[in-house]
Parts: C-alpha cells; structure tokens; sequence
C-alpha cells in the first residue's frame, strides 16, 4: 500500500475471491468490525491457494506464515454484504510473497478497505524459511501486474 489521494478500484487487481459476510461479522455500532477484514485477507489468499491446488494446510511440506499485515479502511461493510476480495501480488522473493488485497462491497467499483499480507513460506519440519516451489512461484506470478516486480 502506498500513500494515495484516489481509492483502489477493481481494476487494479489481477484475479477475484467472493467472500460472504456473517451476522457475527457485524459489532456494536451495526458495521464490520476491523479485525474481520484481517480475517477476510487470510480467507481469500488461502482460498486462492488452496482452490489452485498449491496449498493442503494439513499436508504441504511447506506453507506461508503471516510475518505482517495492514489494512487502510474507505468505506463501511456491514452483513450482508457479499464481499468481493481483489487479489495481486506486489512483491515476489526467494520465500516471501507480498498480497495486495482490495475488499469490494457488494458491486462497488471502489474498494471498501485495501491491505496488504505478507507470507514467508516456512518447511513444515522445521518452521524455517524454505524457497517458495516453482508451482507455487508460477500461480503467483500470474498476480502481478505487468508494472509490479
């Protein structure tokens, strides 16, 4: 995320994730609270991977771990809202990857939050960092923009 005077819209983003809100989602004040965005983020990378095959998380030799996370909030969701998840990789390393997620309310061209998650891939024995596999390294390309790297 940088710092940015227009909101995201879906354009910017390279592949889609529907999400659904839940009742539980909604606090006091009748919106959704901040930390399920962050819920929302997992949800939609984890979705994406494991829709692809790339992710078993009871039996990959290697998965991500979140070393870090934000969110800049636009705009308020609340259930029941269907929640589009708008997915790009900013950063690609050896054995991290860096999310970009834009969270879409509904049919709104804007994004309602944007964050960003970053993933170390860590080898399941031993919890150390482990270079992301070339199957894995290809899918994640493929959500990078042509101006990101």
């Amino acid at each position: 995320m940088t710092d940015r005077k227009t909101l995201p819209t879906r354009d910017e983003y390279v592949d889609f994730y529907p999400l659904q809100t839940r009742w539980i989602d909604n606090d006091i004040y009748g919106h959704m609270n901040n930390v399920v965005h962050y819920s929302l983020f997992d949800t939609a990378v984890n979705g994406w991977l494991m829709e692809r095959g790339l992710l078993d998380p009871r039996g990959s030799e290697s998965y991500g771990l979140v070393v870090e996370t934000g969110c800049r909030y636009h705009a308020e969701m609340a259930f029941p809202d269907k929640v589009v998840a708008g997915l790009r990789v900013a950063r690609l390393g050896s054995s991290s990857v860096r999310y970009e997620v834009g969270l879409f309310r509904n049919e709104d061209q804007t994004a309602a939050a944007e964050g960003f998650f970053v993933h170390v891939y860590v080898a399941r024995a031993d919890h150390r960092p482990t270079p992301i596999d070339d199957n894995r390294r290809a899918a994640l390309t493929t959500l990078m923009r042509a101006t990101d790297g």
